[in-house]
């Protein structure tokens, strides 16, 4: 599932005429090399939420065929924050393990490294280093368990894996944030992770996006 029903309004004005996932990064949309990289993982089974400028989304998706996948949408009549989006979504996303990426990231995680990650643990999440935006960091890695503290704290990157029953308790169609329910599972000891050591960016301005173009020109 790629997350895209965030309205971006740190992104403004870029967002109020483009949905943020749609943005040009390197000649193409933010959310065309999310699918592009989860094709070439193997993941060809997509769904994708959207509330703002959501037709907009499907206008240039379409059904994914000509970037080899399947996309299914899960359109939200407003953002319902990423725990509530992903429960609405649950028909769609079957009862297997599914991952989960957010739209406004940018990254060259492999996804194949998940494979195994599904099979060991219920929950599990990526992390990278701190952004200079976010220098306190969100988790903490115990070898591989997560914890919601310690003494060398990394960010959560938004690429995680989950089962449905994860998002159980959740009525389909409330808002609802995800970081309750990760630290809820961190406290028990159920929070599987990985430490990604290459490139990551958090899209989330205008400066950012300006960045993050410059270094595809760059290389």
């Amino acid at each position: 599932m790629v997350l895209a029903a965030g309205r971006g309004e740190r992104m403004r004005p870029l967002t109020d005429s483009v949905p943020k996932p749609l943005l040009q990064v390197g000649g193409k949309p933010l959310i065309v090399w999310h699918i592009e990289n989860l094709a070439h993982a193997g993941i060809r089974e997509l769904v994708i939420n959207h509330a703002h400028l959501g037709a907009q989304i499907e206008a240039c998706l379409g059904d994914g065929s000509r970037f080899g996948v399947s996309i299914h949408y899960s359109p939200e009549a407003e953002a319902l924050e990423t725990a509530g989006g992903i429960a609405n979504a649950l028909p769609l996303l079957g009862d297997e393990p599914f991952v989960v990426v957010n739209g406004d990231i940018f990254c060259d995680f492999d996804f194949t490294r998940l494979n195994d990650a599904a099979k060991k643990h219920s929950t599990f999440l990526v992390l990278v280093d701190n952004p200079p935006q976010h220098p306190k960091g969100d988790f903490f890695l115990d070898r591989d368990i997560v914890r919601s503290q310690g003494p060398a704290m990394l960010t959560f990157s938004g690429i995680g894996v989950y089962r449905a029953e994860f998002f159980a308790a959740i009525d389909r169609g409330t808002k609802a944030p995800l970081a309750p329910l990760l630290r809820a599972a961190m406290d028990r000891g159920t929070v599987g992770g990985m430490h990604h050591t290459g490139y990551w960016a958090d899209v989330g301005t205008p400066q950012r996006l300006a960045e993050l173009n410059e270094k595809l020109k760059e290389n």
